[in-house]
């Protein structure tokens, strides 16, 4: 292995979220607000950001990991167990969030996002704009969640999409 690496924060994810609850995925039907806050000396970095209409979130996970697991039970899988990399598990051997949120503004150097799915206070690391054509793969899959019994019902889940249990037939219909 190589030897450890020193990141130094570039400022702090402020969310609604305290210590002892935050969801697995931004939560889409959340109604909030996040702020990244960095550090004053960065405000020139975020020049050409605001046209943007999504970003990526790169966080420090230190108030929700734990201690990395090889093999870990996603809540919304129905108790399948899969390896840790074929999860978004927080229990990882470097515990970094990567979270795509909704742009709304920026204000020198605070940005304000839809609700970053971190702890109050958690550590930004980076930033970097979602861009169409590069980030959005259209031959992209569900990987083993097609494997699980509704699979796209426990996307749903996974997603915190609204959705009517009654009426759900296991057919991926949007809700």
């Amino acid at each position: 292995m190589t030897d450890p690496i020193t990141l130094t924060p570039i400022g702090v994810i402020h969310t609604p979220y305290d210590e002892g609850f935050a969801p697995h995925q931004p939560v889409e039907r959340d109604e909030g607000e996040s702020t990244l806050v960095l550090d004053p000396d960065l405000a020139p970095a975020l020049s050409d950001l605001e046209g943007f209409r999504y970003i990526y979130v790169i966080s420090l996970l230190d108030k929700q990991a734990g201690p990395p697991r090889h093999r870990v039970k996603p809540p919304w899988a129905k108790g399948r167990e899969v390896g840790l990399f074929a999860s978004r598990s927080p229990a990882r051997p470097n515990p970094i969030g990567l979270s795509v949120v909704r742009l709304l503004k920026i204000d020198g150097n605070v940005v304000t996002t839809s609700l970053v799915d971190v702890h109050d206070g958690t550590p930004l690391l980076d930033i970097k704009p979602y861009i169409r054509g590069l980030d959005s793969k259209h031959d992209a899959d569900t990987g083993w969640i097609a494997d699980i019994e509704d699979g796209d019902h426990a996307l749903e889940h996974a997603r915190g999409i609204p959705h009517d249990h009654d009426h759900h037939h296991g057919h991926g219909h949007d809700h």
